[in-house]
C-alpha cells in the first residue's frame, strides 16, 4: 500500500507533501534534517495520510496536491487549522 502525507512543521506550521510506503519511517528522515527542503523547518508531525492501491495513484495524487490551492484549503479545513 502507498500513502500521500502531509507533515507540518510544529515550529513553522508549514506543511510538506509527499508520498512513501512507511510513513513513521520517512517522518523519521525528515526529522533527521536528512531532507534538505525540509531541513530548516524541523521538528515535523504526520496531520494527513491518504492510502493508494498503487504507487501511481499515489504519485497522482500528490502532485494534484501540490498544484491545488482549493485541495489544500479544503484539507486545512477538514483538519480544522
Amino acid at each position: 500500500m502507498y500513502l500521500i502525507y502531509i507533515l507540518e512543521s510544529v515550529l513553522s506550521g508549514r506543511w510538506y507533501i509527499g508520498s512513501t510506503e512507511d510513513v513513521e519511517s520517512r517522518l523519521a528522515t525528515h526529522n533527521a534534517g536528512r531532507v534538505r527542503s525540509s531541513k530548516p523547518y524541523i521538528p515535523y508531525k504526520v496531520v494527513y495520510t491518504e492510502s493508494f492501491q498503487t504507487r501511481s495513484e499515489a504519485v497522482r495524487r500528490e502532485r494534484e496536491i501540490k498544484r491545488s490551492g482549493v485541495i489544500r484549503k479544503e484539507i486545512r479545513t477538514k483538519l480544522g487549522t
